[in-house]
């Protein structure tokens, strides 16, 4: 559990920099210079991630069981990972109606991602992955609204063709996710 937890720290830790300490941020980013800082960001998330991944498998199998989930959960996660996949394609897929509305889709989409997989896992390791997601990105929404208002940032209204697009990429994702990619990555079929 130690490097799931030592992972988190870094990834979500360099993630949080500018919800927690955006004038350090700002410092770095000055003294460093914008190629140097996204060097840095970029080298600690990716170490990060890796002991995220490893750590987890490391964790997973000898993770005590908190909770058993019922099935309705599992069935309930499938359909929030349908959301979660359009609104990882409507942060891309630019002039959508989506973002406007949403603002932040990318983090939208962690958090309904981070809440579908807590709710339908019940060991410690999967608890402690998921519950630091969610947490990470409910502050990073918030932060990230607070500062969209603080600047008066303002989004295009987006056109419904566009969000078309979005619900396409975003299907066809979840699609291939589900039935391929989560079983061959995460060992898992989450559909049975």
């Amino acid at each position: 559990m130690t490097v799931l937890v030592v992972g988190l720290v870094l990834f979500l830790g360099m993630h949080s920099v500018r919800i927690f300490a955006p004038a350090w941020r700002d410092a770095q980013f000055a003294r460093l210079g914008e190629g140097k800082w996204k060097g840095l960001y970029t080298a600690v998330s990716l170490v990060g991630f890796g002991l995220i991944l490893w750590g987890y498998s490391l964790a997973r199998p000898e993770s005590p069981n908190l909770w058993n989930p019922p099935v309705w959960t599992r069935h309930t996660a499938a359909l929030l990972m349908v959301l979660a996949f359009v609104l990882l394609a409507a942060a891309y897929v630019p002039g959508t109606k989506i973002k406007a509305a949403v603002k932040h889709p990318m983090v939208l989409s962690v958090k309904v991602w981070a809440f579908a997989h807590l709710i339908s896992n019940g060991r410690l390791a999967e608890i402690v992955l998921f519950g630091a997601f969610l947490v990470w990105a409910v502050l990073d929404f918030r932060s990230s609204r607070q500062r969209d208002r603080a600047n008066a940032t303002s989004y295009p209204a987006g056109v419904f063709a566009r969000d078309g697009i979005a619900l396409v990429v975003g299907i066809v994702l979840w699609l291939v996710f589900v039935r391929w990619l989560h079983a061959a990555w995460i060992g898992v079929a989450p559909l049975g």
